[in-house]
């Protein structure tokens, strides 16, 4: 799925075929989950490929690695050209990229002197579908930021998700949103969450969540639209019986939500807020945003 005996791979400074890739099993990533990565998309574009945000994702990946203690010596101009010669050498267009710097190898609890930097890409559909999603309010938590560094994109911390989908789909549903240690709403598993109510949106603040790209692209679409955007702290009641609600996230884009434990939203998804932005997302990463929002 993810690569096959042509697949090009970069790995400190190399290209390699995926199958001639090696890592260390004495990595202290592998054993204490302590690598950063990123998410990004590129799309083919009337322009050519285009991979959408690439600076945001790769600041973020670099800020992910600072507050990680990790080393990491790129810029992200570096990062960047090397992402899109891996696109062209393996021939892609939509494609997933996902960069991961992981540590070399140390058995101890102890900062690191070195990494590796691993990118990869490849052909992957929306990671949460095409339908409209049955939420549950999931057990588990979203781990609590004087813990760790929730505004990094840390391996780690996404046990803490897979705990949280498997619970979702042990027990029927497509996804988990995850509330925050105060029990007001965080995010989704592997995504930002808004919803809507009386012509508004509505999104936790940062703080316990990831600062997610997507996430801010929506605040832009909702600006250049005419569409407040209320950052606040709610718990699940009262998001029940909105008007509607989504997911945003790179790998994920823009997914709508049908039913939040069983409760449905009030409008069809096709009446809300968020499938319009869902609309204008597309047109946006393929450059084809109408030019009154373009300039907006």
């Amino acid at each position: 799925m993810y690569y096959n005996d042509q697949t090009t791979i970069f790995l400190d400074g190399q290209w390699l075929k995926a199958g001639e890739a090696r890592a260390s099993l004495y990595s202290q990533s592998m054993h204490y989950g302590s690598g950063v990565f990123e998410g990004i998309r590129s799309y083919a574009t009337a322009e050519g490929t285009s991979i959408f945000k690439a600076e945001a994702h790769y600041e973020r990946l670099i800020d992910s690695a600072y507050k990680m203690h990790m080393p990491c010596d790129y810029t992200v101009s570096q990062l960047v050209d090397w992402t899109y010669e891996l696109l062209e050498r393996n021939g892609l267009k939509d494609a997933y990229i996902r960069p991961l710097l992981y540590l070399g190898e140390n058995m101890s609890l102890q900062k690191v002197s070195t990494s590796h930097l691993f990118i990869c890409a490849w052909e992957w559909g929306r990671y949460l579908g095409d339908n409209l999603l049955n939420v549950m309010v999931s057990s588990y938590e979203r781990p609590n930021p004087r813990a760790v560094p929730v505004s990094a994109k840390v391996t780690g911390h996404y046990t803490n998700s897979i705990l949280a989908t498997t619970e979702a789909k042990g027990k029927g549903f497509d996804e988990a949103l995850l509330l925050d240690e105060n029990g007001s709403v965080a995010e989704g598993s592997g995504a930002n969450f808004f919803f809507e109510k009386d012509g508004e949106l509505f999104t936790p603040p940062l703080g316990n969540i990831l600062p997610g790209i997507t996430r801010a692209t929506v605040f832009e679409l909702a600006a250049q639209m005419g569409i407040k955007v209320n950052e606040a702290y709610f718990s699940p009641h009262m998001v029940k019986g909105a008007d509607g609600a989504f997911f945003t996230g790179t790998a994920a884009e823009i997914a709508g939500i049908e039913f939040l434990d069983g409760s449905p939203f009030r409008l069809p998804w096709k009446k809300t807020i968020g499938y319009r932005i869902a609309q204008h997302y597309q047109q946006l990463v393929r450059k084809t945003l109408p030019k009154t929002l373009i300039n907006a």
